[in-house]
């Protein structure tokens, strides 16, 4: 089973004088769509009592995702508004202060992980903001000896406080990771002053991690590995909105893993393995961009 780790939350969609709600949260899209995609799946995060927090419980539950991890708290619900532009890429205007997201401390993941656990999902802004982002560093920390740590930048300028210490979080989880995800524009963001891709994975791998991956939105994802690098190209969508690509593709990728049962042996990974992975998770991201919102496929619709 794969445990996914962080933020769930309420996405507002302008729909003319209105807002529409949707449930999500990128590591809560990440649960969603590794249950839709039949991968055994829990997840762990500080969600809330009220309204929103038990209507994202029960979607989790009615989704097959295994929620007797989850910290229930007293917290708000954060909320998230997004706006899509003419080309379907969303901006973000987060209202999450001090919410149950951020009520997670060290003390609740200090007892050891069921031994059902596989590999753990981490990522989004809860990396970088505290205290649940060092109650999460130490769990990586401590797990990274038995278990898979997949980690995905998705970076959160608004949110994530000075670049410097948020690059200097994902280079503390980068010892500890298996995978790192990241996107171009996470790079762009977050690196691209100092670095170059090739530069950036290859000090990744130099540190112990197992394969990196950037995705190039419509023109594919490129993986590094120490049997080379490989780039797939993107497939060709007519694009509703790009909301939840990313987590798409990440649950795909780690389905696909799981499936073939290469989560635990990375590092013998080939290149033609690469390019099925790749592959597989291009295609899922694909049809989530033709649909509205974080709509992540099922298993059987992705052929």
């Amino acid at each position: 089973m794969i445990l996914v780790c962080g933020e769930a939350l309420i996405d507002l969609f302008p729909s003319g004088p209105m807002l529409k709600v949707a449930v999500g949260g990128s590591p809560f899209n990440l649960a969603v769509g590794l249950a839709r995609l039949e991968t055994p799946v829990a997840f762990f995060g500080g969600l809330s009592v009220d309204y929103f927090g038990t209507k994202l419980v029960a979607t989790l539950q009615k989704e097959g995702v295994d929620t007797t991890l989850l910290k229930r708290s007293k917290r708000p619900t954060p909320l998230v508004l997004v706006s899509p532009d003419a080309e379907g890429h969303p901006s973000y205007t987060f209202y999450a202060h001090d919410t149950a997201v951020q009520d997670v401390v060290v003390t609740d993941v200090s007892n050891p992980l069921p031994p059902w656990v596989e590999a753990i999902a981490l990522g989004s802004y809860v990396l970088a903001v505290e205290p649940v982002g060092t109650a999460l560093m130490s769990l990586a920390e401590r797990e990274a000896r038995r278990t898979v740590i997949a980690l995905d930048c998705n970076l959160r300028p608004a949110l994530v406080g000075p670049l410097d210490s948020w690059r200097q979080r994902i280079e503390s989880f980068a010892h500890c990771a298996s995978i790192i995800k990241l996107s171009d524009e996470d790079f762009v963001g977050g690196w691209s002053d100092s670095a170059q891709p090739d530069d950036l994975a290859a000090h990744w791998l130099q540190l112990g991690v197992k394969l990196v991956i950037m995705t190039h939105g419509a023109r594919g994802a490129t993986a590094w590995h120490r049997s080379g690098r490989v780039t797939v190209p993107g497939l060709p969508v007519e694009v509703i909105d790009t909301v939840g690509a990313g987590d798409s593709f990440q649950a795909a990728l780690l389905a696909r893993l799981a499936y073939k049962g290469w989560l635990s042996s990375l590092a013998t990974l080939d290149e033609s393995s690469l390019v099925e992975v790749l592959g597989y998770a291009n295609l899922a991201a694909s049809i989530t961009c033709g649909r509205r919102g974080a709509d992540l496929p099922r298993r059987a619709e992705i052929k």
